[in-house]
């Protein structure tokens, strides 16, 4: 069955932080939500999630203790050990025959030889394997991540990112928030969100061919409104341009999405 939300609207007093937002959740896929701050994208997980927050729309979620989620903030207290976080995870979610599974995942995050430690004494990435950890024991059927990967070092990356192939390899819908383009173009969907709205959804590639107009490359700064650095040179948005190489990235489709949103925004489209 998949997961997800139809005409999914979220305010909190005068702000509205999603509106009209549709997500489809399937098992075995990936699914990225990608967006700056301020996007919605931690609001729409929490509402995949589960977590009460004021709505409009349909979602249609497993039930509670078929969802595994890891919050932006990590979800982890630092005063109990690695293994009491394991703990405290198949009591909460009423599991059975848990350690077998909690060994093997303590084993492909590289944390079974801190069992005892305490998860104020671990690294950044290793809180955050630590939470993957934790929403994987009951084997979700939807699994929620809000920029697991985030801030963490290129090798705790690739770790997390086995996990999460691993999860949606064994059937599970994986919906993740990311600030990272290059991990969004490893998903089968991605979600642009910009200040609550949906600018663009569907595969990678999809999303990057839709782009309007061209981007090029030069080593000075064009009209502000359309540049972007990179590195040491600058990548410019003509909306008029013309196509000439078939490859546009996912980056630099997000970008000028959200460029022509703010244009819009300010009543200057062109």
């Amino acid at each position: 069955m998949n997961w997800g939300a139809k005409d999914l609207t979220v305010v909190f007093g005068s702000k509205v932080a999603l509106s009209s937002v549709d997500v489809d959740c399937q098992p075995g896929e990936i699914l990225a939500v990608v967006g700056g701050d301020g996007a919605g994208k931690s609001t729409l997980l929490k509402a995949l999630a589960g977590i009460d927050v004021p709505h409009d729309g349909t979602l249609t979620l497993p039930d509670s203790g078929l969802t595994g989620y890891v919050p932006a903030e990590g979800g982890i207290y630092r005063d109990l050990t690695i293994d009491e976080h394991l703990d405290f995870v198949s009591t909460a979610y009423r599991l059975t025959d848990w350690q077998a599974r909690a060994s093997d995942l303590l084993a492909r995050t590289d944390l079974a030889d801190f069992g005892d430690r305490l998860a104020g004494k671990l690294s950044g990435g290793q809180r955050r394997k630590l939470g993957a950890a934790m929403a994987l024991l009951p084997r979700p059927e939807l699994l929620v991540l809000d920029e697991v990967t985030t801030g963490v070092d290129p090798v705790s990356r690739m770790g997390l990112w086995r996990l999460i192939a691993g999860a949606a390899a064994e059937g599970a819908a994986v919906v993740f928030a990311t600030s990272y383009l290059d991990e969004a173009e490893r998903a089968g969907t991605v979600l642009l969100l910009h200040e609550g709205h949906v600018l663009a959804s569907g595969s990678p590639t999809a999303v990057a061919a839709a782009m309007p107009g061209a981007v090029t490359e030069s080593d000075r700064p064009g009209a502000p409104v359309r540049s972007w650095r990179r590195g040491r040179r600058w990548r410019h948005w003509d909306p008029d341009g013309v196509r000439t190489d078939e490859r546009v990235s996912l980056e630099d489709a997000a970008i000028v999405a959200e460029l022509v949103a703010e244009l819009v925004a300010g009543g200057s489209p062109s």
